[in-house]
């Protein structure tokens, strides 16, 4: 069993123990109360609620002593690829980056942002590795938080719990040995450890069939609570009767 923190409570509590100061502290619980509000009703795909995935993804960079403004960008590094901002929108734009200054600041923004930008398929996991060493540290810690990313997913086998296109995964595939050896040439093996047991521990698990879900997601999903989805009912209802009475021909 890992021992990341799960809720902001258990990573308040870890970085209050690992002696982060209190206006550290200050700016990663601004960054949770973002979060919690971007993420409202997400889920992984394999069904664990998305704010329990930023606050993992959060805990796994504080493991390393990483900087408060990396902590706090890892809680919210989701912002514009999944964020709900209000306008039924994803991806960046310049009302939504100030958003973000406004709640965390310009320098955990910029993490976001660079995040955003740093797409993490099988060509570019392998071109980061190659130039990684040339990299500045802003670079380098953006790195990080992809790491910690893909870890988190990992854990408790939640890989294993998404669909087909999730599960094919080995830990001796190139793209798990990129990932571990990026952890171990940035200063970090005991993340290098970890991301070698928890690939491992997948790829060798074989989960009762009856945890398995027949429809399992291969992405993300949101799931809006039913009072959000009857008052979603009820302005189409009264947008179509206005517009029909609007179309009507009125009797003279």
């Amino acid at each position: 069993m890992h021992a990341y923190a799960q809720t902001n409570i258990q990573l308040f509590n870890q970085l209050h123990r690992d002696g982060y100061r209190p206006a550290e502290l200050e700016k990663v619980v601004a960054a949770h109360e973002l979060a919690a509000t971007l993420m409202t009703g997400q889920f992984r795909a394999s069904g664990k609620t998305f704010i329990a995935h930023l606050v993992g993804t959060a805990s796994i960079v504080a493991s390393v002593q990483a900087a408060c403004p990396i902590v706090a960008a890892a809680l919210v590094h989701a912002a514009y690829s999944a964020g709900d901002f209000g306008d039924d929108r994803l991806g960046p734009s310049d009302a939504k980056r100030d958003q973000v200054r406004s709640a965390v600041g310009d320098e955990v923004e910029d993490y976001v942002w660079r995040y955003h930008n740093l797409p993490w398929d099988d060509q570019t996991v392998r071109s980061v590795a190659e130039k990684l060493d040339r990299m500045t540290a802003v670079e380098r810690g953006v790195v990080l938080m992809r790491l910690a990313n893909e870890l988190e997913d990992f854990l408790d086998l939640g890989m294993l719990y998404c669909g087909d296109q999730k599960r094919g995964w080995t830990s001796a595939s190139p793209r798990s040995q990129s990932m571990i050896g990026m952890a171990r040439n940035l200063g970090y093996p005991a993340l290098a450890e970890e991301l070698q047991r928890t690939f491992d521990e997948t790829t060798h698990a074989v989960l009762p069939p009856e945890l398995l879900r027949k429809d399992a997601r291969n992405a993300s999903f949101l799931l809006p609570p039913r009072s959000y989805q009857r008052l979603k009912d009820f302005f189409a209802a009264r947008l179509a009767s206005l517009e029909q009475a609007r179309q009507t021909p009125r009797k003279t």
